[in-house]
C-alpha cells in the first residue's frame, strides 16, 4: 500500500509540474523565472490529490497556493522584470523568494 502511495504522489508531483509549466510560460513574457523547488511540488502534491478525485484539485491548489499569492507579490513590486522567483515548502506553507539568477552575470 505504501508503494502505491509513493507512486502516486510522484504521479501528482509530475502532473504538477506540467501544469506549472503555463505559470512558467506567463512569467516567461513579464521576463521572470520561476524555480520550484521539490518541497513546494511535494506540498501541492499533499494540497492537490484526492483520493476520490485524484488530482483533479491540483489545478485550484497551484492557483490558491503560487498563482494568486504570488500575483499579488508582483503588484506589490516585491518582483518584477529580470528577476528569479524560487518556490519553496517551509513549515507546509509555499514560500517566495528572490534569486539571483548565475546565467545572468
Amino acid at each position: 500500500m505504501g508503494e502505491l502511495i509513493d507512486g502516486t504522489d510522484e504521479v501528482t508531483r509530475h502532473i504538477a509540474r506540467i501544469q506549472l509549466q503555463y505559470l512558467e510560460k506567463r512569467l516567461a513574457q513579464m521576463d521572470m523565472k520561476l524555480e520550484v523547488s521539490d518541497a513546494a511540488l511535494a506540498e501541492l502534491a499533499k494540497a492537490g490529490f484526492d483520493p476520490i478525485y485524484g488530482a483533479r484539485p491540483l489545478k485550484r491548489a497551484i492557483q490558491q497556493e503560487i498563482e494568486n499569492p504570488l500575483a499579488k507579490e508582483i503588484l506589490s513590486g516585491r518582483f518584477g522584470a529580470k528577476d528569479v522567483i524560487r518556490v519553496d515548502a517551509e513549515d507546509g506553507r509555499i514560500v517566495f523568494e528572490n534569486v539571483i539568477d548565475a546565467s545572468a552575470t
